[in-house]
């Protein structure tokens, strides 16, 4: 059995991964997942450190946290990944990315650099036929953060077919893998049990809106 690692955004494409990857025998050991500078949110999705923490102990996984800027991401990401694989004995990296082929290039070559092999699970698929798959698979999932195209009414709002419908009439993509949203799971076949989260109010950042969120127990 091969131990992984998962990077971990919070979000639906990346646990939909760690699913599928699970699903072809990869065990997995531990969550990685980098922060903003000041380690209070995620770097990519603006995901406070406690609820990342909550979403671990629901999957009954460790996650590693690891602090950086954006021009020091791929050194702390490479050092992370050195780490984990001697901390936790993992041979893997499972990565949520689609379609990107930069992304991928990217994932392969930090992996090989900590001499890890990277997994991607998801990766040329269909984008609507993989969100309408996660939503099967009971992955219940929120956007947390969007673009100004999109507006702040969507942050909160739950992915559900209907949903998607509506993204997609704007010109939006079903999975945002063009960045155009960013989604937190609440719940899914990983945890335990679901979380209990609620968006305070949405806050805009130039050309896009991030939530502020609230874990209650």
């Amino acid at each position: 059995m091969n131990n992984c690692l998962s990077s971990w955004s919070g979000g639906k494409d990346s646990c939909f991964a760690l699913m599928k990857a699970i699903e072809q025998s990869y065990q997995p050991a531990v969550l990685l997942n980098v922060m903003n500078e000041t380690g209070k949110i995620s770097r990519s999705h603006g995901i406070p450190e406690s609820i990342l923490k909550a979403q671990s102990a629901a999957a009954e996984l460790p996650i590693y946290l690891v602090s950086s800027s954006w021009q020091e991401y791929e050194q702390h990401f490479t050092a992370a990944l050195q780490q984990l694989r001697e901390t936790y004995a993992v041979t893997h990296a499972v990565f949520g990315d689609i379609d990107l082929q930069a992304h991928r290039d990217w994932e392969e070559k930090v992996c090989n650099s900590a001499e890890l092999t990277a997994v991607l699970p998801l990766w040329q698929q269909d984008r609507r036929s993989l969100v309408m798959q996660m939503l099967d698979s009971g992955i219940q999932t929120m956007i947390v953060s969007c673009n100004t195209v999109m507006g702040a009414s969507f942050i909160g709002k739950t992915l559900t077919p209907a949903l998607i419908d509506e993204l997609e009439a704007l010109g939006v993509d079903a999975c945002g893998e063009n960045g155009e949203f960013h989604t937190l799971v609440y719940d899914c076949p990983l945890f335990k049990h679901p979380l209990k989260i609620e968006v305070k109010q949405a806050l805009q950042h130039e050309q896009y809106y991030f939530s502020e969120l609230i874990l209650h127990a």
